[in-house]
């Protein structure tokens, strides 16, 4: 832990107490949430970001919209408008959110939009698209809103019971907080995790209630808006590895070899000028290979017969039919 963090302690310890009484004002009803007569499934987490909650999210639209009309509704992080926006073919990823936008263009069948605040954004959906059920993306701490499930997610390398507040850790408010969850999920765990190390794990949560484990599932293919490239093939080639992701080593490890030059950039990058300039340099000689999410804020504004994305999804490593089942059954006994 790095000297800064320690030196912020008591902030943490003020900042602890102020989600504290916060949730806490919740949890007695002196500040209202507001509930609806459909189904909401939030999902989310307790720390500031990397847990996976994009390819979780898209997991739930594979597993629900055969049988519903689904809705996703998130704030829209760093996206150039305010209010309620609905996706449709004339938005971009800076009016929509990187994140956002990438939900769209993989699901076209389903609704999307972004409202800062989701009571708004919720009301909107019902009244205009008239949706079966609404996922809401990064809402665990939108009090506001009372979902009727709420998925939490945590990461194998950085256990919500072994992180500590903002600013000496990353939580966004304290581990009790899990006590709002129906189930947790752990993501990005090794895809050989033994049942031992996933017990021990379970007692580190102490989270009374189903715990499910997933890994990251890269697709075997790079894709470019004309090209499709198989992974074994790109990792023999010298290439231009871009991240502007939370905990982008994975993605990095995953593709990197010996040569290839690697630009990591913060999460939700938006790129400058001179950033894109030295791009479309580099990829007069190489190819660009980036996230899905960096793919949408870069398209367009670099060589795009250079640029090529790697797909993920979130894979459950025993036990996802049960997950399956939870969700299903869950959503059947509401509407019925």
């Amino acid at each position: 832990m790095n000297l800064l963090r320690k030196i912020l302690f008591p902030v943490g310890f003020i900042y602890w107490l102020v989600t504290f009484i916060r949730n806490w004002l919740y949890d007695i009803n002196f500040f209202k949430s507001k509930s609806y007569n459909l189904p909401v499934i939030a999902i989310g987490n307790l720390s500031v970001g990397g847990t996976g909650k994009t390819p979780h999210t898209e997991y739930l639209i594979r597993l629900l919209k055969a049988n519903y009309k689904v809705a996703v509704l998130s704030r829209g992080y760093k996206r150039s408008t305010k209010g309620f926006v609905l996706a449709d073919s004339a938005i971009s990823a800076a009016e929509l959110g990187d994140e956002s936008y990438q939900i769209f263009s993989k699901f076209p069948d389903v609704t999307v939009a972004v409202c800062e605040n989701r009571q708004i954004g919720i009301e909107t959906l019902i009244s205009n698209s008239k949706p079966d059920i609404i996922l809401l993306d990064d809402a665990f701490q939108h009090r506001k809103v009372k979902a009727g499930f709420y998925v939490l997610l945590t990461a194998y390398d950085d256990l919500f019971s072994d992180d500590y507040i903002l600013p000496f850790g990353n939580l966004r408010e304290s581990a009790i907080g899990k006590k709002r969850a129906d189930l947790v999920i752990v993501t990005k765990c090794p895809p050989s995790i033994s049942i031992q190390e996933q017990d021990l794990v379970k007692k580190k949560l102490s989270f009374d209630g189903p715990v499910f484990f997933t890994s990251i599932e890269y697709d075997e293919n790079v894709y470019s808006q004309t090209e499709v490239v198989k992974v074994a093939e790109c990792k023999q080639n010298e290439k231009l590895i871009v991240a502007g992701i939370a905990k982008p080593e994975y993605f990095v490890d995953h593709l990197q070899s010996e040569k290839d030059i690697v630009k990591i950039y913060p999460d939700h990058h938006n790129f400058s000028e001179n950033e894109l300039s030295e791009l479309k340099e580099l990829t007069q000689n190489l190819n660009l290979i980036t996230t899905e999410k960096d793919y949408v804020r870069l398209k367009g504004k670099v060589n795009d017969v250079k640029l090529y994305y790697l797909p993920i999804q979130s894979k459950f490593i025993k036990e996802a039919d049960l997950f399956n089942e939870t969700i299903n059954n869950w959503v059947k006994n509401y509407l019925t």
